[in-house]
């Protein structure tokens, strides 16, 4: 060709023509930023701490890209923040859950109905036979009230006085001192949690010999729940029969019958480390005696009571007969424990 006659001249120059993608497509979301990255056509102006806003000036806030009009994502936008502020913390999100926010809000307010509705209907149907506020007087322990009155159980010889406390009500009124201000005042707490250990322990000495089933935990809760209502009918019956009368008499009288689970647990355990026949016997013994005199203090200040809280003195013919039945219910413990520690 022409132009190439001439050695000393140098090819011509041919620049690339630029050609741009018809599609871009969108980058993935992720965990931690569900709705996508955001996209600036430049770069993005730093933050600048420090300076004031003149008043009355608008902020103005970053255009939403077209990508995301069309998808109907629209990523959140930054807040500005002055500088020393601390930003408020933003509401619950429960789209990245996959919720939608009025549905979880409706969710939450259906859960809230259900139990208000629980608690009347429980408030409702029992509250004539069990009173919910005299059961949550028996509940109200603390853990030095607990070790305390397992040393009482297990050691009543040592302990007095064992007088009840009494406690005056704002409207004039008064009654019994909570478990966790008086240690004389009967709880349910150490008689449930006794039950249950009671339970689990005769389990586990049926495992130990090789004859354990699931029908023994059935068989062994009922047993023990048949010892405590045959006990508190005969207190019951009596306290009727010699026109006992006081305020909270049955949860007390259903405390009382279930700390005899103490001493049986003690009697279990007893059996289950292996101490020999003698040693077995000994316990089982003490246990009864500690909790026949465990009852007969406790139970003096209700079926004896004092004559400057009752309207008329008892004579002394209804004197001697409340004894005699107070000796009675200490002395039939020993049936009720010795059926209980055969597991």
């Amino acid at each position: 060709m022409a132009y190439y006659s001439n050695s000393n001249s140098p090819p011509p120059l041919q620049h690339p023509v630029p050609t741009h993608p018809a599609y871009i497509p969108e980058p993935p979301s992720t965990p931690a930023s569900p709705q996508g990255y955001q996209r600036y056509a430049s770069s993005p102006q730093p933050q600048t701490y420090g300076q004031t806003l003149p008043p009355g000036a608008a902020m103005s806030r970053a255009p939403i890209p077209q990508s995301y009009a069309t998808y109907g994502h629209v990523p959140a936008q930054p807040q500005p923040t002055m500088h020393g502020q601390i930003p408020q913390p933003a509401p619950s999100d429960f789209t990245a859950w996959g919720l939608d926010n009025a549905t979880a809000q409706f969710g939450m307010q259906l859960g809230q109905n259900a139990v208000a509705a629980g608690q009347d209907y429980v408030q409702k149907n029992l509250g004539g036979w069990i009173p919910i506020s005299a059961v949550k007087h028996h509940f109200n322990v603390s853990n030095s009230y607990v070790i305390k009155k397992l040393q009482v159980v297990l050691f009543p010889w040592r302990h007095k006085p064992w007088s009840r406390k009494v406690t005056r009500l704002e409207n004039g009124q008064s009654e019994w001192a909570p478990p966790r201000e008086d240690i004389n005042s009967p709880d349910l707490y150490i008689p449930s949690m006794a039950l249950v250990t009671y339970i689990l322990l005769a389990a586990l000495h049926s495992g130990l010999n090789s004859r354990f089933h699931p029908e023994i935990l059935g068989v062994t809760a009922s047993k023990a729940l048949a010892v405590v209502l045959l006990d508190f009918l005969f207190i019951k019956g009596g306290c009727y029969f010699l026109n006992i009368q006081g305020t909270s008499q049955v949860l007390d009288l259903v405390a009382y019958d279930g700390y005899k689970f103490v001493g049986v647990i003690m009697t279990i355990v007893a059996g289950l480390l292996n101490f020999g026949t003698t040693l077995y016997t000994f316990v089982f013994l003490y246990s009864f005696f500690a909790t026949a005199f465990f009852l007969l203090r406790s139970l003096r200040s209700l079926v004896l009571p004092d004559a400057a809280t009752t309207a008329a003195p008892v004579n002394t013919s209804h004197r001697s007969r409340r004894i005699s039945f107070l000796f009675l219910v200490a002395v039939s413990q020993i049936l009720y424990m010795g059926l209980l520690i055969r597991v």
